[in-house]
């Protein structure tokens, strides 16, 4: 009879935005745009498709071009959002920094694979501190893959020696966690600090009960 393998997850990986640190594309603009004439820009302008370009390792000053090509002030507001990009990031997600504390003194091993341009990178770390208590991150720009291609799992796998089956992958975006799980990682959906908690907690990690971290 073959021996049962320990199931016990040994890694766990995040995702950055939204995770561990907050991205409001608004704010950059927020001196000239209302939210509402932000969001109506994104769509006229297709921002989210531009931000993926700049996500998959596509120069920012190439993004900006082909923002351009369709209306010369899409290029002007897109140059501006990322001239202002540190403005867009909010700040440690609440109880997330005492999550990766807990996690790093039991002794897990922590990874990060984020969904980032490579040239606005190093100022998440600056933000969000926690960002530097993880052993290492894949960086979607660096790389020039971008989840939820499968391609950029494999490489997390191959690079960190991971068995998908004992890893935890934390996205807050459903398709990031559906593609975790069809190759085999533990996907948890993020919602916030609490109910990651009591998600880990499930799992075997030690980390404190919800109750026990609320003031």
């Amino acid at each position: 009879m073959p021996q049962p393998t320990d199931p016990h997850p040994t890694t766990i990986v995040f995702d950055l935005g939204n995770v561990l640190i907050g991205w409001d594309q608004s704010l950059p603009l927020s001196d000239r745009m209302s939210h509402d004439e932000w969001t109506e820009f994104a769509a006229e302008a297709d921002f989210p498709s531009l931000n993926t370009l700049a996500d998959s390792g596509v120069p920012i000053t190439e993004v900006i071009a082909r923002a351009s090509e369709s209306d010369p002030r899409h290029g002007e507001i897109v140059g501006l959002y990322y001239e202002r990009f540190p403005l867009s990031l909010t700040g440690p997600i609440d109880g997330m920094a005492e999550v990766v504390d807990e996690l790093k003194a039991s002794g897990v091993r922590l990874l990060g694979l984020s969904n980032w341009s490579a040239e606005t990178f190093h100022h998440a770390p600056q933000v969000a501190p926690a960002i530097n208590e993880l052993n290492d991150i894949v960086v979607s720009g660096r790389e020039k893959l971008i989840k939820p291609d499968p391609q950029i799992f494999h490489l997390l796998s191959r690079r960190f020696d991971l068995e998908p089956e004992r890893t935890v992958f934390v996205d807050d975006l459903q398709a990031n966690v559906d593609a975790a799980n069809q190759l085999d990682f533990i996907g948890l959906l993020f919602t916030d600090a609490k109910q990651l908690r009591s998600d880990l907690r499930d799992l075997g990690f030690l980390v404190l009960p919800p109750a026990d971290v609320e003031n």
